[in-house]
Parts: structure tokens; sequence; C-alpha cells
């Protein structure tokens, strides 16, 4: 079963008229439906607002592309409808808003960015029977619990974690310049947890000694001279970093602000180092940073076309988390096409077994589904400031510019 996502051309055609509509009832299983809904949980309010407000409009994006291309045909053209769910980065509200979208018709979800909130939403999955299309959430323990209704399009935090020491040292050989030594700082919980342990079992093998594992509190974390102070202080090669856009932006600055004769600032899963903004907010701190992360393919010609006009629909750039919930809602698209059914159980079945070829991210491969949920082709690769822009460096197949490293983050 190979499918296509749909094409820049495809999205450009003409709406087609709806036909033969006669239900709106979602989940009604029926082959000919006017409406299927979608509910998307995300951050709306709180400190990550900002990243949960792009997922959400690249998800709203996805589904204005689909309909305008004609809706899902296989059920007569039906359109799909976005319900929004502001998760307040909590968890517990997050399963509460998963509830009442599901309860508000909701035959699908999509979300969350945060791997607390995103474990709660799919036990709502999981007890509801409706599919869950995560978008941005790392921790590998969401989808061990067994979950049947649970799929991750992104690479997990084992794969992230093992494949940011790989990386590290094939860069490290391959520019003469080999990596003995790393100190750690993440943030606290599942998200950072569990990539750095998983860092630390791949680069112990790799024969990297981890120097320091230093650990902060995502709330009202406003200065990282103390944690950097104290990472610098095992004189390491190389210090890496995991944690959300604000927290890795101090840490950034703070690194540019001390002496020090590290190779390189090292982010793993780290939502600001590959973010556009990011080069112009931490200046000269930020200069020659890496990034070792999912992204969007820059050198797709479908994924530049949707992210120009997002920037013209929204007047911000479309990063790579909101990509991931454009994709997401492909995802569940692809399955309506395929089962011809709103029926969750049935969507369900077929989103497990979908081929979906053309992917936004940087992929090796189709997005296809493991037993587990897991996409199996996700990849990570490694970004870098370079003259004020963020770019792909690392493997060759993906780069846009040239690895530069050591990198000037020693002073």
């Amino acid at each position: 079963m190979k499918r296509k996502a749909l094409s820049a051309a495809v999205l450009a055609a003409s709406l087609v008229g709806l036909s033969a509509c006669s239900s709106d009832s979602a989940g009604s299983g029926s082959d000919s439906v006017e409406t299927v809904t979608i509910g998307s949980v995300h951050p709306l309010s709180g400190s990550l607002a900002g990243v949960g407000g792009l997922m959400n409009d690249g998800a709203k994006m996805a589904v204005e592309d689909i309909n305008a291309a004609g809706g899902i045909e296989s059920l007569g053209g039906a359109q799909l409808e976005l319900l929004d769910g502001d998760s307040q980065g909590e968890a517990q509200v997050g399963q509460s808003e998963a509830q009442r979208l599901i309860s508000d018709g909701a035959v699908a979800l999509v979300g969350t960015y945060q791997s607390d909130v995103t474990q709660n939403v799919a036990s709502v999955a999981e007890r509801s029977d409706v599919p869950f299309v995560i978008d941005v959430a790392v921790d590998d323990k969401i989808l061990e619990q067994g979950y049947k209704n649970t799929f991750r399009i992104q690479p997990d935090a084992s794969s992230m974690g093992q494949a940011g020491a790989q990386a590290l040292v094939a860069m490290g050989e391959e520019t003469g310049e080999p990596i003995d030594s790393a100190a750690y700082i993440h943030i606290e919980g599942a998200f950072g947890d569990s990539v750095f342990a998983a860092f630390k079992e791949e680069a112990e093998k790799q024969g990297i000694t981890i120097t320091k594992e230093i650990t902060y509190s995502g709330s009202n974390f406003s200065d990282a001279t103390t944690q950097v102070s104290e990472a610098l202080a095992g004189n390491p090669d190389i210090i890496a970093v995991t944690g959300y856009y604000p927290d890795n932006l101090l840490v950034a600055k703070a690194v540019g602000s001390m002496a020090n004769d590290t190779k390189a600032v090292f982010g793993i899963a780290s939502g600001a180092f590959d973010d556009t903004s990011f080069p112009a907010a931490a200046g000269d701190a930020g200069t020659e940073v890496l990034s070792a992360n999912y992204h969007y393919s820059a050198t797709s010609d479908r994924a530049a076309d949707i992210r120009a006009r997002f920037e013209e629909k929204y007047g911000k750039p479309m990063e790579t988390a909101s990509m991931l919930s454009y994709q997401a809602v492909e995802v569940i698209a692809e399955g309506l096409e395929e089962s011809g059914s709103d029926d969750p159980e049935e969507l369900r079945d077929a989103i497990a077994g979908l081929s979906l070829e053309d992917p936004l991210l940087a992929f090796d491969g189709p997005i296809e589904f493991g037993e587990d949920g897991q996409n199996e082709n996700a990849t990570v690769i490694v970004m870098q400031v370079l003259d004020g822009k963020v770019e792909q460096v690392f493997p060759q197949e993906f780069a846009t510019a040239e690895l530069v490293f050591p990198t000037g983050s020693g002073n």
C-alpha cells in the first residue's frame, strides 16, 4: 500500500464540489460524510504558547490545504474540521482537553509537544479507541505502554540520544577532532531524562566520558550561569544540552559569556538551537552551535512551498514542530482515504498500515509505523548556526552547508 502525500500541485487544485453527502455525524463509519473532526491538543497558553500556537497553525493549514484539494475522496469529498484543545502545558489539563475533544466528535487526535502531556493524551486515546498521531513528544515510555492507538512520526528519545552520540563521534572522526568527554545539561522530567539516558549509554560505548550531568527545573528558570559553570568545571570537550527554547537559549548565552575551551555546544533534541529565531536571539553566543534533532527537509520543494505559504499567512517562520503538526494531519487524512471510513477503529487500522512517501522531514524513507506505533524511518540529522542561519550540516546527504568543527564556542 503505497500512497504519496498531497503534492503542492494537488494542494493548489480547485475545491471539488461535495456530492452524495448523506451524513455529518463524526465517526459514523459511512462512506459518504460531510465533515470529519480532528482534535488538536497543544500548549496554547503558558510559557510554551509560542511554539504551541505555531503547531496548532500548522495543523490548521494542513486541514485547509486538504479541504482545498477536494477533501477526503473516498468519503465523497468529506471536509476536515479541526477542534482546538489547550493543554496549558499541564498533563492533567491536556488529558481533560483530549476527553472533551472526543466528546465533541473528534475521531482522531494530534499533539502535543510535551512528553508528560502526550503520555496522558495517549492513555485517553487508548481508552476511547481513537487514533492519536503524535507530532512532537520524544519519551520512549509513551509507546512502551503497548498502546494500539498511538503513532509517532519523529524519532523517539532512545534513537535521538543514540544518534546524537553517534553523530558526535562521526563528526569528530571526520574532522580529526575526536571527542573524549562531555558534560550534559538537561531539563528535569521525562523529556530530558530519557534523552540523556540514551546519549550516556551510547556515548560511553563509544569511549566518551560523561564528566557531569546537570539538571534544572523548567519552571522559573531565568539564568543558566550556575549550571554552565558547573558543566565547565570538568573541562569537557563538549557541552551537550537538552531542553525547550527559553531555557536552552539561556544556556547558550551563558556559555558564550564565559571563557572556556570546549569544542562545541551540542544540542540533542533541543527546542532552541535549530529554531529559526535562535541565531538572532542568541547573537554571538549562537554562532556555530550544533543541534542533533529531527528537522524539516530543507532540500524538499514541497516543504519549501508549505513553509513559504505558512509564513505569508501567519507572518512567522514555520518551524519543524509546526511542520510535524502539518504532517500529523496528513497521516490522518491518508488513513481516512485508505479506510474509506471515519470510524475510529477502521481509521486506526489504516494508519497502522500506511506507507506515506515524500515526508516533510529529513527522513531516510517513507513514514511507516512499526507494531509499537513508532515511525521506523525517522532520522536524526545535525544542524549548525552559520552566518546567522540554521543550516543542515551532517550527514552529507542532507547537508545544505559545510560543517564547522570544532566551533567557536571555546573563547
